[in-house]
């Protein structure tokens, strides 16, 4: 920490504020204008602080000194004394407030392990900035969705007035218009940004509200220049019904103009609703008929994996319903009442069953949440048995065979749940881990598809055959992708597609890949030499003029009439003596070079990006190929959790605002999360905190100073009592 302050940097009144003061005071002012008198520059520092102003008094103006910064006013004394003016910098908070941004204290910084602090406030202001106070309020609102009368609550005025009394109150009005500010300069600096990006994918999905108001969230996808995978919320958009593909389409493509970034998108991952399909197909023809279909609109629609993983599992679950029926009610018959819960958790303390995961109900649409349901409910088998003894009116007891198949499901559904975590990532890529992971489902339904028993074969089977259904065919994107990691190359390839299809349709897709990655890597290479022999023709142009007129004055007239013997005979010898080698491009090298191999621990954090940068010289073109293939998403969670934010719905109060206010809001929030890396499911801290802890070290601040003074005033006096 370093010296808070020292005697010359003290912003309060002393000697060393004034150095020339005591020697002046009676030149400056004479009967209370020595400079209109004598013409002398005013030196001391209280002239910075007060100005001469007229007042009209008893029919007549008189000339007072008033400060600037409190509005104080002082008549002016004959002597010309400015005692009582210093006096006044003594006790004027204003003034204090001016005199402490000249010497401001250094606190030690909040702590780095506080996750999304770090990036708002490192070393706190020591002075009261209104404005700056605003806009963290601003983006505490936003981020925290909170509602914008918060501001007009009492006891969080009575709070900042009592950290610091120059604290201004301000209306819900205002802090709205604030948050649409923020929302337009946050947009344009993200307009500045999209400029420098080539290549953008999209996820989309719909929601209606509790107004039954329809809205579309449009979310993209890019790699920035630092290679990190960044994903942005440009549009929540209100849909006009019908909710038609044509509808939804129409909304999109307005969306990239409004941005700019219409010739810019590579692909678009949706859902499998019918409607996407039309989006889908209308979008491509869009794109198709500017000229702008990258990929040549091979892999422009994908189909979101998490959505085929849920439509798998539920036909699964179909098998096991009157299971999960008595699970389910089960739980809920015990949350229903306050009683029974209680009296559930004492039999568990008995028991000696830790309670601490606790029951959990399902949400029937959502596959992983009954999967979490059961898995909750396993560890209290024997609760469930003990509390039916207890409980005459609980008639939903699972069997003992009941929760032997809720065991085995639970085992089984652990793979399909681990697989969409993985595919739901929005800060690292994942259409690179799209086959190893498809390849994990496909062994785990061949495996209980020959299961012994029934239930298990019957669930595996209607599995399967949804797998076949979406996953079938080879998915070509994806495939790239993974060959683009360099962990797997083409060797994954090889292993997973005799795995996953037969063996004559895997010879297929394999030489399909291989060709599809040749046509793609050959595209890229035409597209960097045109732009490479664009941007250097001028100065090769140049250069050759500058080469012609150099070597016309070295040979001269030599040159022309004699030519080298040696050098003539050097050239036939590397004719005659040379095989030309073929020159090995950026694939073949890629393919020829062992994958690259990791422990188990290294692997699961492998940065597949940061190794891409890191070769970037050696990969020109590849690398560039890698860029725009790795930023497609596989799942559109990024869209989906702009309506269940931090784990919830969005709330009645979000739903009650204009659509044009939530998609401020909406969007806004996203971006002030990107820009400081705190993530809304992992806040630890609010900025609530911060802002208390900004105050509390200004009044720290303040008090210090004082008291500082306090003491240099005491020493003085007793200094000239001596």
């Amino acid at each position: 920490m370093s010296t808070p302050i020292s005697q010359q940097s003290i912003a309060s009144v002393n000697e060393s504020e004034f150095p020339h003061e005591e020697q002046n005071e009676e030149v400056e002012v004479e009967h209370g204008e020595p400079d209109l008198k004598r013409g002398r520059k005013k030196i001391s520092k209280v002239w910075d602080v007060f100005e001469v102003i007229e007042e009209k008094e008893h029919n007549s103006f008189v000339k007072k000194h008033k400060c600037k910064h409190c509005h104080r006013k002082y008549t002016i004394s004959k002597s010309g004394t400015t005692t009582h003016l210093k006096r006044h910098l003594v006790e004027c908070p204003y003034y204090k407030n001016v005199a402490t941004k000249q010497s401001t204290i250094n606190f030690l910084p909040i702590e780095n392990d506080i996750e999304g602090m770090s990036s708002y406030v490192s070393y706190p202001s020591t002075s009261f900035d209104m404005m700056k106070i605003r806009d963290i309020i601003t983006k505490m609102v936003i981020v925290h969705e909170y509602p914008f009368n918060m501001v007009e609550h009492v006891w969080f005025n009575v709070l900042l007035k009592t950290m610091n009394p120059q604290y201004e109150r301000i209306s819900r009005n205002t802090i709205k218009n604030d948050c649409m500010k923020m929302y337009e300069h946050e947009r344009e600096k993200l307009i500045k940004t999209l400029k420098n990006v080539e290549r953008i994918s999209l996820t989309s999905d719909t929601w209606t509200s509790n107004q039954t108001i329809g809205y579309m969230c449009l979310t993209i996808h890019y790699i920035d220049s630092n290679w990190k995978l960044q994903k942005r919320i440009i549009s929540f958009y209100e849909l006009e019904p019908p909710h038609t593909g044509l509808v939804i389409s129409d909304a999109i493509f307005d969306c990239l103009l409004e941005w700019g970034i219409q010739d810019k998108i590579s692909t678009i991952t949706l859902d499998n609703a019918s409607s996407n399909d039309v989006v889908a197909r209308h979008l491509k023809s869009n794109f198709e008929s500017k000229g702008k279909l990258h990929f040549k609109g091979k892999f422009f629609h994908i189909r979101c994996c998490a959505h085929i993983l849920n439509l798998m599992v539920q036909d699964g679950l179909k098998e096991i319903e009157e299971v999960i029926y008595k699970i389910r009610e089960s739980v809920k018959y015990l949350k229903k009442s306050p009683g029974r819960l209680h009296r559930f958790g004492e039999i568990a303390r008995q028991l000696n069953i830790p309670t601490k995961k606790g029951l959990c109900i399902d949400v029937p649409t959502r596959w992983n949440s009954t999967y979490n349901m059961i898995d909750a409910a396993i560890v209290f088998q024997s609760v469930f048995d003990q509390y039916a003894v207890r409980d005459a009116n609980y008639k939903w007891l699972p069997s003992f065979d009941d929760w032997e198949k809720a065991k085995k499901i639970a085992e089984f559904l652990e793979v399909f749940h681990d697989v969409t975590h993985i595919f739901s990532g929005i800060v690292y890529p994942t259409a690179n881990l799209f086959l190893p992971e498809i390849w994990k489902v496909k062994e785990v339904l061949d495996s209980h598809a020959e299961s012994s028993d029934y239930f298990m074969q019957r669930m595996a089977l209607l599995m399967r055959g949804k797998f076949d259904k979406y996953w079938g065919d080879c998915n070509m994107l994806m495939a790239i992708s993974a060959v683009l990691d360099p962990r797997y190359k083409m060797r994954l390839i090889n292993f997973c597609f005799h795995r996953i299809y037969s063996y004559s349709e895997s010879e297929r897709n394999i030489l399909e890949v291989k060709q599809t990655l040749w046509e793609l890597y050959e595209m890229y290479a035409n597209a960097t030499e045109q732009a490479s022999f664009s941007t250097s023709y001028d100065t090769h142009h140049g250069m050759r003029n500058i080469s012609m007129a150099s070597s016309s004055n070295t040979c001269g007239s030599y040159g022309k009439k004699h030519k080298s013997k040696g050098r003539s005979e050097f050239d036939e010898f590397i004719k005659q003596n040379d095989t030309l080698q073929p020159m090995k491009n950026e694939l073949e090298i890629y393919l020829e070079e062992d994958v690259v191999r990791f422990s188990v621990e290294a692997d699961s954090t492998f940065d597949i990006l940061a190794w891409w940068k890191v070769n970037v010289v050696k990969f020109h073109i590849l690398s560039k190929m890698a860029l725009d293939v790795l930023s497609v998403p596989v799942t559109t969670v990024a869209s989906e959790s702009a309506f269940s934010a931090g784990g919830r719905v969005l709330d009645k109060y979000r739903s009650s605002l204009a659509p044009k206010t939530v998609d401020a809001l909406v969007c806004t929030s996203d971006w002030l999360r990107a820009e400081h890396g705190n993530m809304k499911s992992k806040v630890k801290i609010s900025i609530v905190f911060n802002l208390f802890i900004s105050l509390l070290l200004i009044s720290i601040a303040y008090l210090y100073c004082f008291c500082f003074y306090f003491c240099c005033r005491m020493q003085r006096k007793k200094m000239n009592f001596g």
